[in-house]
This record gives C-alpha cells, sequence and structure tokens, in this order.
C-alpha cells in the first residue's frame, strides 16, 4: 500500500477504509476478474501518443490511465452522452477546442481529443492544487467537486465522501495503472508491443 500512488499523491496509510477499498479494485481489475489483455494492448497503442501530449502541457504520467478507464473497459457512448477516448461531453469538448456535429466528431480522435483533455486537465489543477481531486473532478465536474469540498470542509480525496462512481474514480486509475506497469502480478501477460515500448522509455530515461 506504500508503493501505491497517484500521480506522486500517496494513500494515507494506516487507514483500513482505504485500504480496503484499494484491495477491493486490485482484485476487480486482476485478469481473473477481467478475463482481458485487451487494455495492455490499447496502452501500447495509445500511450506513445498520450505521453508527449501530457508532458508538453507539465501534466503528470499517471493522467494517460484516464482514457484506458474511461473508454477502455467501455466503450463508445455513454446514457448522457460522453464519447471519444476521454469521454468528453459535448459541450466540454468544444470548449476546449475539438469539433462536434453531425459531419464529425474529434472526441475520436486521439492525438485531438488528448490535448483537450490536457487543456482542461491542466485548468482544473489551476483551482484543485491537487491531481487526485483533479482527477475526481475531471469525473464528477469541477463546479460539483467544490461544492463537496465546501460542504465538506474537506480537500484530501482519500477522506471525502463522494457519490459511488466518483468515490471509486481514483483507486480505478491506480488499479489500472498496476495492472499496466506490473502485468505478471495481477495474471497478465503484456504484450511484446508494449514491454518493447516500455523498455525503449527505460533506455531514453537513462540516456
Amino acid at each position: 500500500m506504500a508503493q501505491l500512488n497517484f500521480a506522486e499523491e500517496t494513500l494515507p496509510l494506516g487507514d483500513s477504509r482505504v485500504e480496503r477499498k484499494m484491495k477491493t479494485y486490485l482484485s476487480a481489475f486482476s485478469y481473473s476478474r477481467l478475463q482481458t489483455n485487451r487494455l495492455h494492448r490499447k496502452a501500447a497503442e495509445w500511450f506513445p501518443v498520450i505521453e508527449p501530449i501530457l508532458a508538453a502541457y507539465g501534466i503528470p504520467e499517471d493522467f494517460k490511465y484516464v482514457p484506458l478507464v474511461e473508454s477502455g473497459l467501455r466503450e463508445g457512448t455513454s446514457p448522457k452522452g460522453a464519447s471519444g477516448f476521454w469521454q468528453f461531453m459535448p459541450g466540454t469538448a468544444r470548449i476546449y477546442g475539438l469539433k462536434v456535429n453531425s459531419k464529425v466528431d474529434e472526441r475520436k480522435n486521439l492525438r485531438k481529443s488528448t490535448i483537450a483533455a490536457a487543456k482542461y486537465i491542466k485548468e482544473l489543477y489551476g483551482i484543485f492544487d491537487s491531481w487526485t481531486l483533479v482527477a475526481a473532478a475531471y469525473n464528477v465536474g469541477d463546479n460539483h467537486m467544490k461544492r463537496q469540498i465546501d460542504r465538506q470542509n474537506q480537500d484530501n480525496y482519500f477522506k471525502m465522501k463522494l457519490n459511488r462512481e466518483t468515490a471509486s474514480y481514483v483507486y480505478k486509475l491506480i488499479s489500472m495503472k498496476e495492472i499496466v506497469e506490473d502485468p505478471v502480478r495481477y495474471g497478465y501477460r503484456a504484450p511484446r508491443t508494449l514491454l518493447a515500448y516500455k523498455a525503449e522509455s527505460t533506455f531514453k530515461a537513462y540516456q
């Protein structure tokens, strides 16, 4: 548990409720539960596009797991109308420069939608000054998140009482990060493309 984090923000140690939730989601994302290596194939395909864009905007690399959680587990358009890799609502997509109309939907363009997401995430950080709160706000909306912080007089994501989806969101991101970075431990076999990509990234880091 001490090694688990999202964007260098660690879980509060010694909190049995947090540890129990984290173990639950790690189990839910294990191969025995999901029964698919599809997520690793998508990581190998998407990350080379996503990582440089996040870096250019000063966004922690851990946000690359957002599309895997948002659209890697459930493709298509949500009941509320969110769509694409980053599951943007049409209005939000347009605010951050994406074309969404009857002829084109740039939410389904990985590069363009990642640029839009990076702009949005950077703006959220200017509001919340915490990457875990930014992730939660990405899921539920910044206005709702601000109201909850004020109402609860609490700005630690792990100690807040939120709706079920938002309360589980960062745990899901950490779980996704774990199974992608340490697939064998959770019963997966990472595809060679991902292993080669990770090896290349490591090599560049030490040059």
